[in-house]
């Protein structure tokens, strides 16, 4: 990893992440009566609860509103989750306000223009390769896994690393 990414991972007590793009492949899939379904990785999953475990809260923000987004925060106890947001600043600032947070405390994983603006104020904006080139020059790192395919597992895990949390709870599954 790069000193600067590793020294402003040190620093993030929170990781927001975007959903359509990052938590999924982007792909949408819409049933026969118009249902929605999604394609959620478990090794984001996995790697969201090994971060909360770690102590980093985490968020989403997403301009959707979808049930099965609602369905799987819930089923990884993610408790900031906030959907149809037209303007994901007025969540940010929310989020900033209730965790009691600076800008170089938070983490953000997107990948589209509406995700600019944030992107644009966090200490940590990470994006994937399948993003426009024009956040990837607003980004610090770009993940080596595509959205929905681990993106968010990488940066949990580079996250962990860099703050001395993740061979504890590697070890915690090895002496088992």
């Amino acid at each position: 990893m790069k000193t600067s990414l590793i020294d402003k991972a040190k620093k993030i007590r929170l990781l927001i992440s975007d959903v359509d793009g990052i938590l999924t492949s982007g792909i949408l899939f819409y049933g026969p009566n118009g249902h929605e379904v999604k394609d959620f990785s478990v090794y984001d999953g996995l790697g969201m609860k090994l971060l909360q475990k770690s102590g980093v809260h985490l968020a989403i923000i997403t301009a959707k509103q979808s049930q099965a987004v609602s369905s799987r925060m819930r089923d990884l106890q993610i408790e900031h989750v906030y959907q149809a947001q037209s303007d994901k600043l007025i969540a940010y600032h929310d989020l900033k306000q209730k965790l009691k947070l600076d800008d170089s405390e938070i983490a953000f994983i997107a990948d589209d223009l509406p995700d600019l603006p944030l992107l644009r104020r966090v200490g940590l904006p990470v994006s994937v390769p399948n993003a426009p080139k024009i956040i990837h020059e607003h980004v610090a790192f770009v993940t080596d896994a595509s959205g929905g395919k681990g993106a968010v597992r990488e940066l949990c895990e580079i996250i962990m690393k860099a703050q001395d949390t993740y061979d504890a709870i590697i070890n915690s599954y090895l002496q088992r």
